[in-house]
């Protein structure tokens, strides 16, 4: 019997706003797209378990490219196992719009494909069945 928890998936975007730029060249730091991942978690707890859950851990976290403020990701959780209190999602965050400043203040596009910019595993925890 499968659980019919597994492979729920769940996605948020977001704009990710001047405000956020931590470094030149408007980089936005790691622990921004970590944060989203916390946001997108706390939903598939929602709709597995009825709880926000609390997350336990994250391994595997790769950053591969950069987040820029002005850009709009694509965070995304799904469900790679669950256990009796646990639950592990595959996580990533996706660049799917960029400004592009070096055309005019305000102009941005849509990239396709979306450039994958941090990918985790996590684990998230929720109460035990009353």
């Amino acid at each position: 019997m499968t659980d019919s928890r597994l492979g729920l998936t769940v996605t948020h975007r977001r704009y990710v706003p001047y405000s956020h730029a931590h470094y030149a060249g408007n980089l936005v730091d790691g622990a921004y797209a970590l944060a989203l991942f916390g946001d997108v978690a706390t939903e598939v707890c929602i709709r597995t378990d009825g709880d926000e859950g609390l997350f336990a851990g994250y391994s595997d976290v790769r950053f591969s490219a950069p987040i820029r403020a002005g850009d709009v990701v694509e965070v995304t959780a799904r469900v790679s196992r669950v256990g009796s209190r646990s639950r592990t999602l595959e996580l990533s965050c996706a660049v799917v719009c960029r400004g592009r400043p070096d055309r005019s203040e305000s102009a941005a596009e849509v990239l396709d494909p979306p450039i994958v910019a941090v990918t985790a595993t996590g684990t998230v925890v929720v109460p035990a069945a009353s």
